[in-house]
């Protein structure tokens, strides 16, 4: 059973735990059973297909939410102390993906109107 939050809304980011926990924790990127007070709290982490499938999605379903989609605050979910560096590392690894990604779309669309130009 996936663990409830609720953070309060007042508290600084690095403060931001949640007052309310039930059933077992689970690191949310190794998996591994947790104690309340050892977890690591941070946003989940978003992959660029997550991401770019999810923001086509609401484009095409519900398009006047995705601002709540893209600004929304995400609840924090609990992370094994030991598995900061990997999710570090992860979170770089997704950022990039999608910065290239964004550039490589870019140069797509403008190559044309740069060739029709000339």
């Amino acid at each position: 059973m996936p663990a409830q939050l609720t953070s309060p809304q007042s508290a600084p980011a690095h403060e931001a735990e949640p007052t309310v926990v039930s059933g077992e924790l689970r690191c949310a990127l190794t998996g591994r059973q947790l104690r309340p007070d050892e977890a690591y709290w941070a946003p989940p982490l978003v992959t660029a297909h997550q991401l770019i499938a999810a923001v086509l999605r609401t484009l095409l379903t519900a398009p006047g939410t995705l601002g709540q989609l893209l600004l929304g605050e995400q609840p924090n979910v609990p992370y094994a102390p030991e598995a900061r560096q990997q999710l570090a590392a992860r979170r770089t690894a997704e950022q990039l993906k999608l910065l290239v990604g964004i550039l490589v779309a870019a140069a797509l669309l403008i190559a044309p109107i740069l060739l029709l130009a000339s």
